[in-house]
């Protein structure tokens, strides 16, 4: 070991400064822990709302109740733009100075487990190596962006980059330019470019539902009305419980679901998209809310756009050359810039660098061929490591940091038995993982995810679906809070 190597001991680490990470470094402070330490792998905090700076990007849903609960916020509109979300996360971190807590350029290359100290050392790229007692994953499962490896990408002379990393020094104005997806992402950076640019060619390998959204921007007097506590608290209330509502036909009335939200998109489809040729493209065949539901009222339009082709399954990318794409049909399209919009190894790359648990178990091996965790967050073989946001978490209806917050209870409960009893460790048993996921994949069956007609990035490789979580959110939540001391194993 080089003589500048040195070793910080703490008693949580937690990797990752997104919402994940600032919740479980709140979460700490209240327990009283102060020797904590975040790890984040860029120059700068602040997860997802401070990398994605690609042109459109918003929240999909209402901005007063995804925030942390703890911290409200006086924000301008019903939903937020990227902008205002970064200023909200970047005020959460000053607040409570949680840049003083945090290393930044620094990359996790590996985390293993040292039976004879019961403690996990966190291995770097930089000269520090890191001891914990405790380990706290909250790295993302949207974070690591994916470009799809088509014959020739290597050879294209003109700009190409993902929505995730978005180069702003490219000037698209009058531009020939390629969003490849039609997700999310796409749904944002698509109306948001597209008045700017000489031609736009859109690439969708499926379509998605589109739902209105009923955004607006808030008055002065609601402003201060909800600067009070009470006001703020109970539209966050009324938010939730309308939205909890939807998870009735995700999971127990494919008929309900298709019978509402389905002819509600397709409304807003015939409403905007007058072409025939064009609305036979957008609509999709299979049930609404099987892939992740979109929110637009300015995509469909966009779309319409005479500049603007969309190239479907039929017309989809061949290869790739220097000067564009070459599409199933034979057509050249000659490219000076190319967006992939392409998303992220969000399902078998929930952990993205190893991890190494007791008897030389990795967690890479266990979650073969499906990833897994005991209420999404605990895995046997690897005692005193959680995982934020983690295998069936993923909520399609609600705000992600309601369940995140529901995480911390559970792992906040975890360190407090270990740290009240004098004890070293605790670990999920094998059987109490194993009831569980049977649990969570047999309500699975029920659910539109499963039986919807589609494929996803709610499924592993395996067809298993594993980002999603079949069930109320606050049904959840009742199950972390509700710490089950016999599923567990104290050393």
């Amino acid at each position: 070991m080089p003589p500048t190597h040195t070793t910080a001991e703490y008693t949580v680490v937690i990797i990752g400064s997104g919402f994940g990470g600032l919740c479980a470094a709140l979460m700490l402070r209240r327990m009283g822990i102060g020797a904590f330490r975040i790890i984040e792998r860029r120059s700068f905090m602040g997860g997802t709302w401070c990398q994605n700076t690609y042109p459109g990007a918003a929240v999909d849903v209402q901005s007063p109740l995804y925030s942390i609960a703890s911290e409200p916020y006086d924000w301008s509109r019903m939903f937020a733009e990227q902008e205002e979300l970064r200023e909200y996360t970047l005020h959460v971190i000053a607040k409570h100075r949680l840049e003083t807590m945090t290393d930044l350029d620094t990359e996790v290359e590996g985390v293993e487990w040292n039976a004879a100290t019961a403690r996990w050392t966190i291995h770097t790229n930089t000269e520090r190596t890191y001891s914990a007692q405790f380990v706290i994953n909250a790295s993302g499962p949207l974070s690591t962006p994916v470009i799809p490896s088509f014959p020739g990408i290597e050879t294209f002379n003109g700009r190409a980059f993902h929505t995730n990393a978005w180069e702003h020094d490219v000037d698209y104005r009058r531009r020939r330019v390629a969003v490849i997806g039609s997700g999310a992402s796409a749904a944002q950076v698509i109306p948001a470019i597209a008045p700017d640019v000489s031609e736009l060619h859109v690439f969708q390998r499926t379509p998605h539902w589109v739902l209105p959204r009923p955004d607006h921007e808030f008055s002065r007097t609601q402003r201060a009305i909800l600067r009070n506590r009470l006001a703020y608290r109970t539209l966050r209330n009324a938010i939730y419980w309308a939205l909890e509502t939807r998870v009735i036909g995700f999971k127990y009335s494919h008929r309900a679901l298709e019978g509402v939200a389905q002819r509600a998109a397709l409304k807003h489809l015939a409403a905007q998209v007058p072409d025939d040729t064009l609305r036979s493209q957008l609509t999709p065949s299979y049930t609404i809310g099987c892939k992740r539901i979109l929110v637009s009222n300015t995509l469909y339009p966009a779309l319409s756009q005479p500049h603007v082709t969309l190239h479907d399954r039929t017309d989809s990318i061949d290869r790739i050359d220097a000067d564009g794409i070459h599409t199933l049909r034979g057509q050249h399209v000659p490219l000076d810039v190319i967006v992939w919009a392409t998303g992220y190894d969000a399902t078998d790359g929930v952990v993205s660098y190893p991890v190494t648990g007791r008897n030389g178990v990795s967690l890479a091996a266990f979650w073969d061929p499906y990833p897994r965790a005991y209420l999404g967050t605990a895995v046997p073989e690897f005692p005193n490591f959680f995982i934020v946001t983690g295998p069936n978490t993923g909520i399609g209806h609600t705000s992600a940091i309601f369940v995140i917050e529901a995480q911390m209870e559970y792992i906040a409960r975890c360190i407090k038995e270990v740290t009240d009893s004098g004890r070293r460790m605790i670990e999920v048993r094998s059987d109490a993982e194993a009831a569980y996921t049977t649990k969570i994949h047999t309500d699975m069956e029920q659910t539109v995810w499963k039986s919807g007609g589609c494929t996803s990035w709610y499924q592993s490789k395996s067809g298993h679906v594993i980002a999603m979580y079949p069930g109320f959110s606050f049904s959840y939540r009742r199950q972390a809070r509700r710490f089950q001391r016999a599923d567990h194993v104290f050393s």
